[in-house]
């Protein structure tokens, strides 16, 4: 493809980006990465239009070279347009470097072996060091951004390959160490701060001393500073800001073993970075805290008395980012680090901060969160246990308990807090005391749940209601004097509204049986005190499938005889069934059978009728444990001398849709040219009976109106089948192919579904008649469309080659519906209406022996290259 237009790449690049597997899998999209590389080069597109081009290749570089062979080509060509740039400042200088970073990164093809990486790293590192490379990259001005740029684009190779700078360290430490603006402190920093920390835990790995790499200067003869040796080491990726550090035993520190001199120079770089520290983004600030913090966790002879200095400055910090780092480094050093003071001081910051009224919600979430998961120096209990910090007294949180007034979100955090407040607040025998947290917390759940229980509320209030319930379960599980009143709120609050029984049973599948017993037991009695009809009855049959048990069975079966006459529908007649389903599960034996025999005789549906003496028949020939694998959940049961569960499977296969080879061929008919709309007539042909056949349609993009599916009752092979009519409804006239999927039933009974293969929309199918005008006007109907077209829409001429049997015959075979003025053999108007509402209009005068001139007008610019491949292709088709 030759040299694109700026308009041109600006629209390949929108189409790729609307659906960039699809554009990769048409035609255009297999040059796409070529066509990018090359027009880079170009001197008539602008460097806007080629910065877009390698957002393109940044954001998708996957996709334009997939594979290595590709990466590698990519990576050299667009160090060679970087060296082409003439010396005056370039846009372009600092995407090219990503760029080609990104593609050795994402092609897999950063090592020794690979020749754009071996040109690619010297460059990074001399535009790091400022080293002078000469007039092509740029003037004085644009030094300083393209060595921030070659810093960040080392880190991004240093993450992908743990320890190749390694052989750096000490070359970084010194251009750190400068005075005077020699590189940006904040990339700098976090690259040494990541080449440290990969440095130290792959050299502990291999039980390695430090060698020397933090005092070498100057890269070693040969090779360069790169450590491939080390990278191989470190293959595992090592994640430059975890969610939490591994264990020092994990990650091999421990078994590192500085010398003194080194020892000593580990020290004074960390306290290096340190001091600089200051100077870099808060978020960049944490990220440095996180690698050192990580690098000197469990390491020998380096105390983290070193980050005290950074302490004192960041433990008044307003910024969150720098807040998690700090206490990160506390739950990593603890009291090594941070004392008493400094835990109480941090404690109380928290609770104040998260207590301010003008806080944005995430925030506020963030400090309450912190307290939640406070790392303390000198914790009680078990690991992993959750308890409230020692420090944070109740008189200290009086701010923080939760009211019904807070956001959802900040109320569930607050009562979180609150719940392990209540823990100690019981284990110290308080609970005598009027404004005890436990007190405040059984007024919080009543508030809650008459919130709930208002009829017509917001589903939003009930559904805080159980989120608390179930918070306050998990963490007082042990706690009698709270879940009793829990247990009894809640059964108040399914009395006043069953509609809520869909979450009393998803409550019901997550708590522990501390409450979970308690609370079934409750619903129970709540469901069968009721009479057996009214409007909640299905709320009453759903919660009672759910709590239904040996215990209580005469009154739970006295229900349900009450409740069988009110069962007049479906939907309440299987509701029952699966309360009936319960209980045999649960071994209630003889009551049932009776029940069962009635509903057999009385029910109205005939399913439920069959199901009922399903259940009497299992019931009476199943022992049993026989009788609970039966009706288990899992269809993995082991096979029983009865033939039930053997039938049970196949009943739900049945049930299932299944995928299939396609027993069905569909093609696309003959054209027709009639009514307001394009309709494509489709045959179908099937290979065996196929049933309640539904083809459904897509088309990618936006192209087309969403197509709707078309239903057949029946089709058998043999059998002519009249066609199938699908109406067509495009954005803008333009061919396309349609993905069709069949969803039909076979004469065994099962559903299936199957991909039939794409069907073409051609450019023809969408012709439209114009309405006939009579037959003296239509010379001066067609003149006035003629000259309608222009002049918004334009006019070309072209030749039409013509086969063997000339003008006549390819007009009467193709365009004979569109003809409005003939003067046979060598002379035809043709007006063609293109939905939605363009018109295309061709003069056909004048025709030779081997073709005749065209002459078109249309109101629409897009269909031009249409209309001439498809008139150039109609000789082919006579």
């Amino acid at each position: 493809m030759g040299l694109l237009s700026r308009e041109a790449w600006a629209q390949r690049l929108g189409a790729f980006r609307a659906s960039p597997s699809a554009y990769m899998a048409a035609p255009e999209g297999e040059d796409l990465g070529r066509d990018l590389l090359s027009d880079l080069r170009s001197e008539k597109l602008s460097e806007q239009t080629k910065v877009s081009m390698l957002a393109l290749s940044l954001e998708y570089p996957a996709q334009l070279w997939p594979d290595a062979p590709a990466a590698e080509a990519a990576a050299t060509s667009l160090l060679d347009t970087l060296v082409l740039l003439p010396p005056r400042p370039s846009a372009l200088r600092r995407p090219l470097l990503l760029a080609a970073t990104t593609a050795l990164v994402t092609g897999g093809v950063l090592g020794p072996t690979s020749g754009a990486s071996l040109r690619l790293l010297p460059l990074l590192l001399g535009l790091a060091s400022g080293g002078d490379l000469g007039r092509g990259f740029g003037p004085s001005s644009e030094q300083r951004p393209l060595q921030a740029t070659a810093c960040e684009c080392l880190r991004e190779l240093e993450s992908c390959k743990p320890g190749l700078l390694g052989g750096c360290l000490g070359l970084l430490r010194g251009l750190l160490g400068q005075e005077g603006p020699v590189a940006p402190v904040q990339p700098l920093s976090l690259l040494l701060a990541l080449a440290l920390r990969n440095t130290l835990v792959i050299q502990a790995r291999v039980r390695a001393s430090l060698q020397g790499l933090l005092t070498v200067r100057a890269p070693p003869p040969g090779g360069g500073p790169w450590n491939w040796t080390l990278a191989q080491e470190g293959d595992a990726h090592l994640q430059p800001q975890a969610p939490s550090w591994p264990a020092a035993e994990e990650c091999g520190l421990s078994a590192l073993e500085p010398s003194p001199e080194e020892a000593r120079e580990l020290r004074a770089a960390v306290a290096q970075l340190l001091d600089t520290s200051y100077l870099l983004t808060p978020v960049a600030q944490a990220q440095l805290l996180w690698l050192l913090g990580w690098a000197l966790r469990g390491l020998r002879g380096q105390p983290p008395v070193l980050f005290k200095p950074q302490l004192v400055r960041l433990l008044g910090t307003a910024q969150l980012a720098l807040l998690h780092a700090v206490l990160a480094l506390k739950a990593a050093f603890g009291e090594a680090l941070f004392t008493a003071q400094d835990e109480a001081l941090l404690l109380r910051r928290l609770t104040l901060a998260a207590q301010h009224p003008a806080l944005p919600l995430p925030a506020h979430l963030f400090y309450l969160h912190c307290l939640l998961s406070f790392p303390e120096n000198c914790p009680l209990g078990p690991a992993g246990e959750e308890a409230a910090p020692l420090l944070l007294e109740p008189q200290l949180c009086r701010g923080l308990l939760p009211n019904l007034l807070h956001d959802p979100m900040a109320l569930l955090a607050r009562l979180h807090l609150l719940c392990l407040l209540c823990a100690e607040d019981e284990q110290k025998e308080e609970k005598g005391q009027a404004q005890s947290p436990c007190h405040y917390l059984q007024e919080l759940l009543a508030g809650l749940q008459q919130r709930a229980a208002l009829p017509g509320g917001p589903r939003a209030l009930a559904t805080l209601c159980f989120q608390a319930s179930y918070l306050v379960a998990l963490c007082l599980a042990g706690h009698h004097t709270v879940l009793a009143p829990l247990t009894h709120g809640l059964a108040q609050l399914y009395r006043a509204r069953p509609a809520l029984a869909p979450h009393f049973v998803d409550l019901l599948d997550r708590v522990a049986p501390e409450l979970g017993e308690p609370l079934r037991v409750v619903l129970r009695q709540e469901v069968v005190s009721r009479p057996g009809g009214g409007e909640a009855l299905r709320w009453h049959l759903q919660m009672l499938a759910k709590v239904a048990d040996r215990d209580a069975q005469s009154a739970t079966l006295g229900f349900l005889q009450a409740a069988a006459a009110h069962c007049t529908d479906w939907g309440l007649q299987q509701a029952l069934l699966r309360v009936c389903r319960a209980l045999l599960r649960a071994g209630v034996g003889g009551g049932l059978a009776d029940l069962l025999q009635a509903l057999a005789r009385q029910l109205e549906d005939p399913d439920g009728r069959d199901h009922a003496r399903l259940y009497y028949v299992l019931l009476s020939h199943l022992s049993g444990p026989k009788l609970g694998v039966a009706l288990g959940p899992s269809l993995a049961a082991p096979a029983l001398t009865s033939s039930l569960v053997a039938e049970n499977q196949g009943f739900a296969t049945a049930l299932m849709v299944q995928e299939a080879p396609a027993p069905i061929r569909l093609s696309v008919g003959p054209q027709r040219a009639e009514g307001p709309v394009p309709v494509l007539q489709l045959q179908v042909e099937v290979l065996e009976p196929v049933y309640s056949l539904e083809l459904r349609f897509r088309v990618e993009g936006q192209l087309y109106a969403p197509l709707g599916a078309v239903h057949v009752p029946c089709l058998c092979p043999g059998r002519p089948a009249r066609p199938l009519l699908l109406p067509l409804q495009p954005r803008r006239p333009a061919p396309a192919q349609l993905d069709v999927r069949a969803l039909y039933t076979k004469s065994t009974g099962l559903t299936c579904y199957t991909h039939l293969p794409p069907l073409p929309v051609k450019f023809a199918d969408l012709f439209l008649p114009f309405p006939k005008p009579p037959e003296g006007a239509r010379l001066g109907f067609f003149e006035e469309l003629w000259d309608s077209c222009l002049p918004k829409g334009t006019e070309s001429r072209l030749w039409c080659p013509l086969g063997p049997q000339g003008l006549e015959a390819l007009v009467s075979r193709h365009l004979e519906p569109f003809v409005v003025v003939a003067r046979p053999p060598t002379s035809y108007h043709i007006a063609i209406r293109l939905p939605p509402d363009s018109k295309l209009l061709l003069r056909l005068e004048a025709a030779q022996a081997d073709g005749v001139p065209v002459v078109l007008r249309t109101d629409a610019w897009a269909v031009l290259p249409l209309v001439g491949d498809y008139l150039r292709g109609l000789s082919a088709a006579v």
